[in-house]
C-alpha cells in the first residue's frame, strides 16, 4: 500500500504494486488546504491510520461475538 499526493487537494489509498483504482481518496476544499497549509499530506496519513484501527478494531469485536455464539450454541455431538 502507498499514500499518494496527487497534487490537486487529492491524497490517495492504493496498492502500490498494480494501477486498480484507490482503496480511499481523501479531498480537501480550498478553505481546509489553506488551513492546513503544507500539512495536508500528514493530516491524511493519520486520517487512514486512524481508519485502519479503527475498521482493527471493529473486525476484532465482530470476531468476538461470533466466538461467543458458538459458546453458547452448546456442546456438538457428532455420531
Amino acid at each position: 500500500m502507498e499514500i499518494v499526493d496527487l497534487g490537486n487537494g487529492e491524497i490517495v489509498l492504493q496498492r502500490a504494486d498494480d494501477d486498480s483504482e484507490p482503496l480511499v481518496t481523501i479531498q480537501f476544499s480550498e478553505e481546509a488546504r489553506v488551513y492546513l497549509m503544507d500539512h495536508g499530506l500528514e493530516v491524511a496519513k493519520a486520517m487512514i491510520q486512524a481508519g485502519i484501527q479503527a475498521a482493527a478494531t471493529i473486525a476484532e469485536e465482530a470476531e468476538v461475538e461470533v466466538e461467543a455464539d458458538v459458546v453458547d450454541e452448546g456442546p456438538r455431538v457428532l455420531h
